[in-house]
């Protein structure tokens, strides 16, 4: 598939048979693994892709090549999804040198068992190769988010290839809004590496950036403001929408009762935009992206063999190890003898970098007059936030 005028293709492939992506993720719409060729005096191919796509990869290389051999393999990302096949492609054209930096070539010998010191190209940050017109500038990106992650910018085509930065779960031959499954995305793959993100991203800003080009989800053209604004909230841990995400977890519908109280509450005060997530049933990957979504989360938990319940436990852990900040956080607790879940949630937390909200809902067994006073206390100060 031909990029623009400019010689530039898209020879990637879709993965509709992986569920678990990374082992944890679910992907109902599949996956794409991406790769792209730039045919100019000299021919470079961005990346390879996963290990069970190469006879599809190589087929769709060898077409756009018509006959021509490639002189690069650039290797942005040695993540076996995106490099699985670059011993095969390098079998397959053996005069081909293999451009990346350092970093790469010590993993390219830890997974294959070769560093291919006869056909090396190493770069550093802010080298540039010449294809002819297709003049390409190396911006290393480290932790965005493995060490050896390095972004290549097209200065003809004022294209940049992201490596996995504005990545996006799904197939391309699935139409999907891409807000939803590129946070779900970022957020549970890339978020711990904010700090990184957002030196990378301040590098690309010097660049006349018109296309994006990732390893993942569709290639982005046209006004890119909206995708750089929500790369840029992502990587500095802001709330993308002023609003209130509620997270219950409930054994027999008690606490869930209050969760939902409190939406119906919050919504009564005013609040349009609110969400509420089972921990137990939800897919765990959009707790979490939606719990960076919003300004404000709400978690409703029940005290469990004097701990807290294991899905509530697994939510705060997920959210505190993406550095999880910048927001107000409550808690709704349910204990039938003994309730310590609040204090335990704010304990999980840590020292990251909230605010809690005055106003903690206590629940001994079900609803009750007391308790439900108390969520219409919590809905008052949360619209006040």
């Amino acid at each position: 598939m031909k990029l623009s005028a400019e010689d530039t293709f898209y020879v990637g492939v879709n993965d509709h048979d992986v569920r678990l992506f990374e082992g944890i993720y679910r992907v109902p719409q599949g996956v794409s693994y991406n790769s792209y060729v730039i045919a100019d005096e000299k021919i470079a191919v961005m990346d390879a892709v996963d290990e069970h796509f190469g006879d599809e990869w190589i087929a769709n290389v060898r077409e756009v090549l018509a006959g021509r051999e490639p002189d690069y393999i650039i290797i942005q990302h040695m993540e076996p999804d995106h490099s699985a096949n670059a011993l095969r492609f390098a079998q397959e054209y053996p005069g081909v040198k293999i451009v990346g930096n350092a970093k790469t070539f010590v993993m390219l010998k830890e997974y294959f068992g070769s560093d291919f010191a006869d056909r090396r190209v190493v770069v550093g940050d802010g080298d540039v190769l010449s294809l002819g017109r297709h003049i390409l500038h190396f911006v290393f990106a480290p932790m965005v988010h493995w060490p050896e992650v390095m972004l290549t910018y097209d200065e003809y085509t004022k294209t940049a290839f992201s490596a996995d930065g504005f990545g996006r779960f799904g197939a391309l031959d699935v139409e999907q809004p891409w807000d939803d499954e590129a946070r779900r995305y970022y957020i549970g793959i890339v978020g711990k590496y904010g700090k990184q993100v957002d030196a990378a991203l301040k590098k690309l800003s010097a660049l006349d950036i018109g296309r994006i080009c990732p390893l993942h989800g569709p290639v982005l053209e046209g006004d890119l403001s909206h995708y750089l604004d929500l790369y840029s909230k992502w990587a500095n841990y802001e709330p993308e929408t002023d609003g209130v995400m509620i997270a219950c977890a409930s054994v027999y519908g008690h606490t869930k009762r209050g969760a939902e109280y409190l939406a119906e509450q919050l919504r009564k005060e005013g609040c349009t935009d609110v969400i509420l997530h089972d921990l137990v049933t939800d897919d765990r990957s959009v707790c979490v992206a939606d719990a960076f979504k919003y300004s404000k989360l709400v978690i409703a938990g029940i005290t469990y063999n004097a701990n807290l319940f294991p899905a509530v436990r697994e939510f705060i852990e997920n959210l505190t190890e993406r550095n999880y900040q910048k927001r107000t956080v409550a808690f709704i607790e349910n204990g039938t003898w003994a309730p310590v879940a609040a204090r335990l949630m704010q304990e999980k937390f840590g020292k990251s970098n909230l605010t809690y909200a005055q106003n903690s809902v206590k629940i001994t067994a079900a609803l009750d007059d007391n308790s439900r006073l108390q969520i219409k206390e919590l809905a008052k100060e949360l619209i006040s936030l």
